[in-house]
Order: structure tokens, then C-alpha cells, then sequence
């Protein structure tokens, strides 16, 4: 893997869809597929409605009636960011120029490894 990473203008760009140079594809290979990455873009979601739901927390009334619409907007928000991971990753591959079924190596890669120790084992 190359040590070449983005620098902030260009992880930026990177979360917006741009397309990063091609001596850095080692790296949006491990970002999107390496341990994390669930993590990594869940919290890339999230950032941009923080500042909306800190918005709430001004609008005057009982405390329950603002944790309400914070987390009406939170829960469908988070539902679909989660739903739609595999597609939004599966974006990022193709538009940095690698291959969109790289989503799900690392599950091809533990059926493997898993129908390997079962030959193993029982034949």
C-alpha cells in the first residue's frame, strides 16, 4: 500500500464525490473496505446534520418537545444512511476507478476462509 493520503482540501472533495489522483486508490481501498469503515461513514453522516439538531435545542419549549424533533429527523436519517451503505461505497469505488464488487471482499474472503477450515475438517 502506497503512503499516500489526501490531504484535507482533498478528503473534502473525496466525501463530496470528487475523484481523488490515482497513486491514492490504495487508500480509498482500505478507507472504504479496511477495518472501520463502517464507523468512518457513519460518522461522515452524521457531521453535517449536527449543527440542524443543535439548531433544535434553541427553539423554546419543554425539553421532551425538542429531544421529539431532534430525534424525528435523527432516527429515519440514520436508518437510511445505514441502509444504504454498500451503495454509497460501492459509489466511491467506482468513481476512484476500482472495481464496485470490492464491497463485499472482505465477506467473499471469510466464506472462503470459513468453507476452507470446513473441507478441512471434515473431508
Amino acid at each position: 500500500m502506497s503512503a499516500t493520503r489526501p490531504g484535507p482540501l482533498q478528503k473534502v472533495g473525496y466525501l463530496l464525490g470528487r475523484r481523488l489522483p490515482d497513486e491514492m486508490r490504495d487508500w480509498v481501498l482500505v478507507d472504504l473496505t479496511g477495518p472501520g469503515h463502517t464507523r468512518r461513514y457513519i460518522v461522515r453522516g452524521l457531521v453535517p446534520i449536527v449543527p440542524f439538531l443543535i439548531a433544535f435545542a434553541f427553539i423554546p419549549g419543554p425539553w421532551w418537545i425538542v429531544g421529539g424533533m431532534m430525534l424525528l429527523i435523527l432516527i429515519p436519517f440514520v436508518y437510511f444512511q445505514i441502509a444504504l451503505i454498500r451503495v454509497y461505497r460501492r459509489h466511491l469505488l467506482v468513481n476512484n476507478g476500482l472495481d464496485g464488487s470490492l464491497v463485499d471482499a472482505v465477506k467473499i474472503e471469510r466464506a472462503n476462509a470459513a468453507a476452507d477450515e470446513y473441507r478441512s475438517k471434515y473431508r
